[in-house]
């Protein structure tokens, strides 16, 4: 189980732009790495449009925005495109990355898949917030107001 303070689990994983990334290329800026279950979903849609319409904001403070979900590329860039998503999505197909960061359990009546939950990590591949349980309305602006608290310290 990942904690606050632990060293946040690598990956490699193939991107909305076609190209493979890693948590090392994130280094020396906060990364909001946060996991959904499903493209152009109405919950996934409202946090997305939520953390593009902030963008700005969170790269000022520091800070880029990664989601990640198991759909494959081909849906990932058809749900960037249709939104004009303005940060990187990341396709985990097998749920590796997703289950490593604990955010794979019981949906309820939606059955086993990927929750959404985000994870704040600082410039040295730390994790220092996590947000459980996110409610995809509002969630943008509760990530900017602790971004903006921790830039500060």
């Amino acid at each position: 189980m990942i904690a606050i303070d632990s060293r946040a689990p690598d990956f490699e994983l193939e991107g909305s732009d076609g190209k493979k990334h890693a948590l090392r290329e994130f280094k020396g800026k906060f990364l909001v790495l946060y996991f959904y279950p499903k493209d152009d979903t109405p919950g996934c849609t409202t946090e997305a449009c939520g953390f593009r319409d902030t963008i700005g904001e969170i790269r000022k403070a520091g800070a880029e925005v990664v989601g990640i979900s198991s759909d494959g590329t081909a849906s990932h860039g058809k749900f960037r495109d249709k939104y004009k998503l303005n940060f990187l999505l990341l396709s985990d197909p097998g749920s590796k990355t997703i289950k490593e960061y604990g955010s794979y359990g019981d949906r309820g009546i939606f059955g086993m898949g990927t929750l959404r939950k985000t994870f704040i990590i600082d410039g040295s591949g730390k994790v220092v917030k996590i947000f459980e349980k996110v409610k995809p309305e509002h969630h943008n602006e509760e990530v900017l107001e602790f971004l903006k608290g921790a830039k500060g310290k």
